[in-house]
């Protein structure tokens, strides 16, 4: 396989790539993966250096960005909330051009699509979506490639979403099924459904792909015959406490618990990107579980830890998949 097929070009959302250059990208990690596995070095970028915008913080972003640059030779630099001034004391037009003056590639991870976005215009060098509130593309390479790792394909398989389907994840995911030929559900209350235009056209596109979008409001219904189960936080990063009364409302009847895994496909998976508010061991957990009654929010630990779930090959395929994706454009 030549690793640079994407040579100069920036990774901003999956809806600028087609179905067989994702599903290259998602190879091209597995071989990586299996080289690291195998303690096979490979630094193939030796030498170059890239810089890490993150006005959202992170764990296994940041960490899956530093290992993979890392391992492929290159050299970082972690520029935190206080550590930049992209768009405080200086424009993202003029950080972009300094930045890309100075290093190979430059990764942000924050707020709008829109900033990335113009990064990537006055940029001179590959930018890379590590999360906006749009879209999260890092992210679904991992998912499937942990999806290929379990099933042996992506075609014709089921993944059904429950919870908020409006932000980066129910986004990313809808668009990655209709490029590879996936079969997409959204299970949520209707106000929680995707931007009716990107469903269009991420309905146009699996028309072409073989894949399909549907949308329920019946968890149940939705979980019956599915491959892959999956859910997210019900409270995306940034958002104010406020928002969880409202959440909690109207999502708990569409938690992911045995009932809804017994549901489905006998061999499905469950699948979270991470954090899980499935117990009460963090701050937030506790603060909200306490104050709703609740012990667990989106996903039962009976589930989250259970045989089914696939978390933390996930979480770890992350590293994997953000390697490509810096091989492929480098």
């Amino acid at each position: 396989m030549k690793y640079d097929f994407l040579k100069g070009r920036d990774f901003l959302k999956l809806l600028d790539f087609t179905g067989e250059e994702i599903e290259k990208l998602v190879d091209l990690a597995a071989k990586l993966k299996d080289k690291k596995k195998r303690g096979k070095k490979h630094e193939y970028l030796k030498g170059k250096n890239v810089a890490l915008i993150f006005e959202k913080t992170s764990t296994r972003t940041r960490c899956s960005f530093e290992v993979a640059a890392r391992d492929l030779g290159m050299g970082t630099t972690y520029l935190d909330p206080s550590g930049s001034q992209i768009g405080k004391k200086e424009s993202i037009a003029d950080t972009a051009r300094v930045l890309s003056s100075m290093y190979d590639g430059i990764e942000y991870r924050g707020f709008g699509q829109s900033i990335v976005e113009e990064l990537a215009e006055y940029s001179a060098v590959p930018v890379w979506n590590g999360l906006t509130d749009e879209f999260h593309p890092t992210q679904i390479l991992a998912d499937f490639l942990t999806i290929k790792e379990k099933f042996g394909r992506l075609s014709g398989i089921n993944l059904v979403y429950f919870g908020d389907a409006r932000y980066n994840m129910g986004n990313s995911l809808m668009v990655g099924a209709a490029k590879v030929g996936m079969n997409f559900t959204a299970c949520a209350p209707k106000k929680y459904f995707p931007d009716e235009n990107l469903v269009k056209t991420c309905e146009q596109i699996a028309k072409n792909s073989g894949g399909k979008i549907t949308f329920s409001e019946d968890p149940l219904k939705a979980a019956a015959g599915a491959d892959v189960i999956y859910t997210d936080v019900w409270v995306s990063m940034g958002e104010p406490l406020s928002v969880w009364e409202e959440r909690v409302n109207d999502l708990s009847g569409y938690q992911v618990n045995k009932k809804i895994m017994d549901a489905a496909n006998g061999k499905a998976i469950f699948m979270h990107c991470l954090p899980s508010f499935h117990d009460l061991k963090t701050s937030i957990g506790k603060e909200m579980g306490e104050k709703f009654g609740r012990t667990e929010m989106e996903v039962t630990d009976e589930v989250f830890n259970g045989e089914k779930s696939v978390v933390f090959d996930e979480a770890e395929n992350r590293m994997h998949t953000i390697k490509a994706v810096m091989l492929a454009t480098l």
